[in-house]
């Protein structure tokens, strides 16, 4: 392995010579593959009653496992296509599970693209609250919206900005926020060989300067009493202890908080900071040569000061997203007399005729780039209503008054998720018509539309099955 040599004098200071051949060591040693099971539809003894394959605990992720990725590929599996699990490096589950997001919390990912923490925020918040997701890419932030919507996390907006700007929205606004901060990677160097290359163009002192700027940026999103959990996948004192040294000196109302530990975590090294301070302690580095794991640094952090009861502690002349007067359409009000679920009319939003649901409390947001606000739930179309597939997949079987529910191993699910129509004559009655949600083992699919025994694929394109 040719790592470069500035890396190599760096990691030995770190961890002395002889450690460092052990950490030399495990780049002969095969990566791991990781699967974190998703709560928001499934909990986690459930899954591995009806788990395909083997899988073997993440000892320190309590819904976490390592599978065989030699062997089997989940991500071509119809359990994938329901949102039952996300595929994510065992290390990197640890960051949105070590914040202790509760249901009711208003929680920030700062950038959130791909979604593997979102949606573990998303889970966690159990439809209450409100999850806001981030990405500077617009590109990146499109993935990371399949994601969540894949995931069916609903209560979510969807932004595409710099941090910064998000500041006049949301300031002190957030009880929770996860920054998993752009990096130089260095941690990824055993499972990713091109992340050195990267790492030799853009290096440690390159991703300090930004990472400062958005922990500082957050820091003011953040309500009193609130916690920001700041991870990095790299192993550099510059973009780990030091970048959180510079906060603590910034906005000394900030304390680190303990971790919930792991035998195999390393605390962080305070002598890798500029002052030597002793609360770097309490970060934690996570190195493969130590845990089934890549390589990682997290820092959890508490600002000083408390919110009065009852008061949102954000800007005072912040105006919320204004309600909609409007009668909502009978078209929707009749396929919504199909759903168990209890709605408030006043937080639908009905925009170019797209309707969504609102998360409460949500600012307005003229001059902010975003892919979605709410729950999209469908679209108004010449008096008939037609649901989406975000929606389909926020559901629950037993929400829904109409369901074909399909065994994981017949053929028709794969059919389904190709977009092809289906014979579903064994299963509904020549009577029954019109919008059905399509379900694998009791988890929804998408929808589809039956007539005539004969069900019209309605599954979204962009997301078909694909023939490898």
């Amino acid at each position: 392995m040719n790592l470069p040599a500035a890396f190599e004098d760096k990691m030995i200071k770190l961890l002395g010579e002889e450690e460092y051949r052990r950490y030399l060591d495990c780049f002969n040693e095969p990566r791991h593959y990781g699967l974190r099971v998703n709560t928001a539809k499934i909990p986690v003894e459930d899954f591995v009653k009806i788990a395909p394959w083997p899988l073997k605990p993440v000892p320190w992720i309590r819904n976490g496992f390592y599978y065989d990725g030699e062997q089997v590929q989940p991500a071509k599996h119809p359990y994938y296509y329901a949102g039952l699990y996300y595929l994510q490096e065992p290390s990197a589950m640890t960051p949105a599970d070590r914040l202790p997001v509760e249901p009711g919390d208003r929680v920030l990912d700062v950038c959130a693209a791909p979604g593997g923490k979102a949606t573990e925020l998303g889970a966690k918040l159990n439809g209450s609250g409100m999850l806001a997701a981030n990405d500077l890419s617009n590109s990146r932030a499109k993935g990371l919206l399949k994601n969540i919507e894949l995931m069916g996390i609903g209560n979510v907006l969807v932004l595409s900005e710099e941090p910064g700007k998000l500041i006049p929205y949301f300031t002190e606004y957030f009880d929770k926020i996860l920054i998993d901060a752009p990096c130089s990677g260095e941690g990824m160097f055993r499972k990713d060989r091109k992340m050195i290359r990267a790492w030799e163009e853009h290096g440690p002192a390159f991703f300090a300067k930004i990472q400062r700027s958005i922990i500082t940026q957050a820091a003011q999103m953040l309500k009193p009493g609130g916690m920001i959990l700041y991870s990095t996948c790299t192993f550099s004192p510059e973009e780990n202890e030091q970048t959180i040294e510079y906060l603590l000196q910034e906005y000394p109302e900030f304390e680190l908080c303990e971790i919930e530990g792991y035998e195999g975590f390393s605390n962080g090294i305070p002598e890798a900071s500029v002052s030597g301070d002793e609360r770097l302690r309490r970060t934690v580095r996570i190195f493969p040569h130590r845990m089934e794991g890549e390589g990682h640094f997290l820092a959890l952090l508490k600002k000083g000061g408390k919110a009065p009861a009852g008061v949102d502690v954000g800007k005072a002349d912040r105006q919320p997203v204004p309600s909609r007067k409007r009668a909502l359409p009978d078209e929707l009000c009749e396929f919504l007399s199909g759903v168990d679920r209890e709605f408030d009319a006043a937080r639908f939003d009905i925009r170019s005729d797209k309707v969504y649901y609102m998360p409460e409390g949500l600012p307005a947001l003229n001059g902010v780039r975003f892919l979605r606000t709410g729950l999209f739930i469908g679209e108004l179309k010449k008096r008939r209503f037609e649901p989406s597939q975000a929606f389909a997949m926020n559901l629950k079987k037993e929400e829904y008054r109409a369901c074909i529910d399909l065994s994981a191993s017949d053929a028709r699910v794969v059919r389904y998720l190709k977009g092809e129509t289906l014979d579903v004559s064994d299963l509904v009655s020549a009577k029954e018509k019109g919008w059905h949600l399509v379900c694998v083992d009791g988890y929804p699919l998408g929808f589809g539309k039956l007539a005539g025994q004969t069900l019209k694929n309605k599954y979204l394109p962009g997301w078909r099955w694909q023939s490898s």
